[in-house]
């Protein structure tokens, strides 16, 4: 049996009206086709699941983007129009979930909203704008063209020399996508930035001294994730850390069950 990874769904509305929990496709494929493990889309909504069960469930987690932004009162913030739309029910899904992923060693990839999930789960905070800040690019996806064209490769990230990025990629810098308009302003507690785009903007994280996986991005590894020299060994090293994990519970059920 491969191991079950929970894929954070978005609320989204079909048609204007009908509600459901959604999970891109490129998703789903990246965690089956790279990661080799059991791709499941979690209804992120506290009224529908716990993350105690979740915990219990899953072996690991992809914290996938979205249009919505965390909110700013979990961050200490007033909400302003610049932060655009929330998912207040995802928000109390994914911010404990990181914070007890961390505790327990269980192995998760943040990605874009992830990203910043991770980083407003420890502490930090967020810009609610990137492209309005000096100095700053915008990073939001090109409105227009084919899906090709909006997640084409578009800056360089730089790593720190021998972190875990630069050890994972073999390189210290790397060309990826950028689809998001937010961005880290303060770095949470035992967040260490591991990698920066060109104006500055944190790219790369992971959790100081965590026993689990814990690396996100604020790109979108899971566009081309098969066939991306950046995003294959990143979905590569989540898969190997989600084995991993599961190995270690089911060694630690059957011992308690003797």
């Amino acid at each position: 049996m491969r191991p079950v990874v929970g894929i954070i769904g978005n609320a989204t509305l079909i048609n204007e009206e009908y509600e459901t929990h959604a999970g891109g496709t490129m998703n789903s494929c990246a965690v089956s086709n790279v990661s080799k493990c059991l791709p499941m889309i979690i209804p992120a909504d506290p009224s529908i699941v716990s993350v105690e069960e979740l915990l219990e469930t899953c072996d690991g987690f992809l914290l996938t983007g979205g249009r919505p932004n965390v909110h700013p009162e979990e961050y200490g913030e007033e909400e302003t129009p610049a932060h655009g739309i929330f998912d207040r029910s995802r928000d109390a899904i994914t911010l404990p979930l990181v914070r007890a992923c961390v505790e327990r060693g269980q192995p998760f990839l943040g990605v874009c909203r992830g990203f910043q999930e991770v980083n407003v789960a420890m502490g930090g905070s967020l810009y609610p704008e990137i492209r309005d800040l000096p100095g700053r690019d915008n990073h939001r996806m090109p409105p227009d063209g084919t899906l090709e064209e909006k997640f084409a490769l578009r800056h360089i990230v730089t790593l720190t020399e021998n972190g875990p990025f630069h050890s994972l990629f073999g390189a210290r810098e790397v060309l990826t996508n950028t689809l998001h308009g937010q961005g880290i302003k303060v770095a949470g507690a035992r967040v260490v930035i591991d990698g920066y785009a060109p104006d500055g903007t944190p790219e790369a994280l992971y959790i100081k001294d965590a026993p689990g996986f814990t690396m996100s991005v604020q790109w979108h590894p899971e566009w081309n994730a098969a066939n991306d020299p950046v995003s294959r060994p990143l979905f590569e090293a989540f898969g190997k850390a989600t084995y991993e994990f599961a190995a270690k519970r089911r060694a630690r059920d059957y011992a308690r069950a003797v």
